[in-house]
């Protein structure tokens, strides 16, 4: 009798240990602020083909927390010379936990957009475009932050002059 007595304590006290290494743990493990957003930069052609024209950029963060979280960057729009051409697509990013990261923001851009939508249609635009071989990108729109049931939204607006390489 005084043995099973003994074995529901034991229980009990492991049980209690495992309750109290857990409860530490998630003390520090803590949300201390959200991921700071540094830039957007890097904004460089990958490819310029006959029916589409691939860009990239990158956002660049740095997350002190000890936790990770997720970003999503599904409401960003391109432009071109001011003309919206393009969504940046991309699945959710995993955060690193204590580090400083940058996220691949990658467009594919249909050509006939970016060269109907130039000053002087289709043929000024291929003209002004081939003969300066830069065109101004903005990226604009929101990155959203994930974590633990808090979340919070950086603004992105950031311009650069690219150039084309032929």
């Amino acid at each position: 009798m005084v043995f099973l007595a003994f074995q529901k304590y034991r229980k009990q006290m492991k049980n209690l240990l495992y309750l109290i290494v857990i409860s530490v743990f998630l003390m520090n493990c803590s949300v201390k602020k959200k991921p700071t957003f540094i830039k957007v930069d890097e904004i460089q052609f990958l490819s310029l083909k006959r029916d589409t024209i691939h860009l990239q950029a990158k956002a660049f963060f740095k997350n002190e927390n000890d936790i990770g979280g997720k970003l999503s960057t599904d409401e960003i729009k391109v432009f071109v010379d001011g003309a919206e051409v393009a969504n940046v697509s991309s699945e959710e990013f995993k955060v690193p936990a204590n580090k400083e990261f940058f996220i691949p923001l990658s467009v594919v851009i249909p050509a006939d957009k970016v060269f109907e939508k130039s000053k002087g249609g289709l043929l000024g635009g291929l003209i002004k475009t081939l003969l300066n071989k830069k065109v101004n990108v903005q990226f604009k729109g929101d990155i959203k932050y994930k974590v633990l049931g808090f979340s919070n939204t950086y603004i992105v607006d950031k311009t650069q002059e690219v150039k084309i390489k032929l």
